[in-house]
């Protein structure tokens, strides 16, 4: 082990002993920000940036369940990447696909759940990953969104819609609904439904803002901005994250 590498060791080892005994959250959500960035500073293809960032979510995961936390939000792809040069995004989704089917693997503990407008997709990119959330079916293991094809907004329009037809269904008219309508009938269709609301919302990339990322779930959300670009993201910079966590009051309004 270089100095380095052992300094920064004997810091994560402090930082684990700050956070012993501190508040974990529950739910973490993640946007990997940074991976073209970092590419083309080492002069690579773009590509080559998404290739390193997807090889490294198995590190995160691992931290995060080594802390306790127990449901997971990974942003992988926006619907507004959709729109990037199709030589890019082409690439990028199999990519996407590749670490869906790794995580799926026999060998992880991770359940799987896939949030986002899986039709905005190609078809085969949506198999994909439904056939990896069902591969991950009934493990015990952390829960991991994988965050596709999302976009806030449509996420809330599209829970507004599925609402709508559920009551719908149910024989309820327009009218009466609205008379009883609040948010929780609307956080029962989200994708991420079931699940608590994201406790920390981490952000690498030295960007600071939420970009449409999880719009309803983050309303009391916890917000923490790293400077490093996704490959280069420590767990160090992790454990930085919780300890900033565990000391902010939250007071969730009140």
């Amino acid at each position: 082990m270089n100095v380095r590498g052992g300094l920064y060791s004997i810091y994560e080892r402090r930082l684990l002993k700050a956070l012993a005994g501190r508040p974990v959250p529950r739910h973490v959500a993640v946007m990997l920000d940074g991976n073209r960035r970092w590419a083309r500073a080492a002069g690579l293809e773009d590509n080559a940036g998404h290739v390193v960032g997807a090889s490294h979510i198995d590190n995160l995961l691992t931290w995060c369940a080594e802390a306790g936390v127990k449901h997971v939000t990974l942003w992988l792809l926006s619907t507004d990447n959709l729109h990037r040069d199709p030589a890019e995004v082409g690439p990028l989704l199999r990519i996407i696909a590749n670490v869906a089917d790794e995580l799926a693997a026999a060998d992880q503990p991770w359940q799987l759940n896939v949030v986002g407008a899986l039709d905005t997709l190609p078809a085969s990119t949506a198999q994909a990953l439904k056939t990896a959330a069902e591969r991950s079916a009934g493990k015990t293991g952390m829960m991991v969104n994988l965050a596709v094809g999302y976009g806030g907004r449509r996420e809330i329009a599209d829970a507004v819609r599925s609402l709508l037809h559920s009551q719908a269904q149910a024989g309820t008219s327009i009218e009466e609904l609205a008379e009883i309508i609040d948010v929780e009938h609307i956080a029962e269709h989200l994708y991420t439904k079931g699940q608590p609301d994201p406790d920390l919302v981490i952000r690498t990339s030295g960007e600071q803002r939420l970009s449409g990322f999880l719009l309803w779930q983050s309303a009391h959300s916890e917000f923490y901005f790293c400077d490093a670009l996704w490959p280069d993201f420590r767990k160090t910079d992790f454990l930085r994250a919780l300890r900033d966590f565990s000391e902010r009051q939250r007071r969730f309004g009140n």
